[in-house]
C-alpha cells in the first residue's frame, strides 16, 4: 500500500523531479502538456496531493517564490525518498496490469435491460462522440509531430487513441449483434412486458 496513491501524485513527482516548482505551477503545467486528459483534478485536489506528498517525505518545501502582485507561493521540490517512490510507482503501473472499472463496462454487464432499439441508437450516439474525439487526437498528434515534439512525449495520446478506435470496432460489432432478429425477439421475450417508465 502506497503511501499518497492518487494517481495526480505521481504527476507531481514526475514535474518535481525536472525542477522545483510550486503548486500554482504545477497545475499550469499539466494543463500545458496536456497531462490534465490523464490526471483528474482540480486546484483543491492539487494542493491536498502536496500536501499528502510533503507529510509523506516525498517531497520539501524549498523556499517560496513572488511574482507579479500575487501572495508569495510556496516551492517544493523531490526528495530522494520521493525519487524512489516516482520510479517505483511508475515501473510498477507500467509493468502491471490493474483492475479497472470503467463505467462503459458496468453500462456492458446491464446492457439487456434496454430495449434493443434504443441500445442501439445510444449506442450510434457514443461512436460519434468517440469518432469526433479521436479524430481530435489524431490532428493533435500529428500536429505536435510536426512541430518537433517527440514521439515518446506522445505516447499518451496514442494510446487513448488506440482505445478509441478499440471501443469503436467493439461498438460497431455489439450494434451488429443487438440487430439480429433472434436477439430481438428473445428480449421482447423476457423484457418486453415490463413497464420501465418508472
Amino acid at each position: 500500500m502506497r503511501k499518497v496513491s492518487n494517481p495526480l501524485a505521481l504527476a507531481v513527482l514526475a514535474f518535481l523531479l525536472m525542477e522545483p516548482m510550486h503548486p500554482y505551477e504545477l497545475g499550469r503545467r499539466l494543463q500545458e502538456t496536456e497531462k490534465d486528459r490523464s490526471f483528474r483534478y482540480n486546484r483543491g485536489s492539487l494542493y491536498m496531493v502536496v500536501k499528502q506528498l510533503a507529510k509523506a517525505g516525498f517531497i520539501v518545501e524549498r523556499g517560496s517564490v513572488r511574482d507579479t502582485e500575487r501572495p508569495e507561493r510556496t516551492l517544493y521540490a523531490l526528495t530522494d525518498e520521493g525519487r524512489a517512490e516516482l520510479y517505483d510507482w511508475l515501473r510498477e503501473l507500467v509493468a502491471t496490469p490493474q483492475a479497472e472499472y470503467p463505467h462503459f463496462g458496468a453500462a456492458l454487464s446491464l446492457l439487456s435491460v434496454l430495449d434493443p432499439a434504443e441500445a442501439v441508437e445510444l449506442l450510434g450516439r457514443r461512436s460519434a462522440t468517440l469518432a469526433e474525439e479521436a479524430a481530435q487526437i489524431r490532428e493533435a498528434v500529428r500536429a505536435a509531430a510536426e512541430g518537433g515534439v517527440g514521439w515518446v512525449f506522445l505516447v499518451d495520446d496514442e494510446y487513448r487513441l488506440a482505445l478509441l478506435e478499440a471501443e469503436l470496432r467493439f461498438v460497431a460489432t455489439l450494434v451488429d449483434s443487438l440487430g439480429r432478429p433472434d436477439y430481438i425477439e428473445t428480449w421482447h421475450t423476457i423484457f418486453g412486458s415490463r413497464d420501465d417508465s418508472g
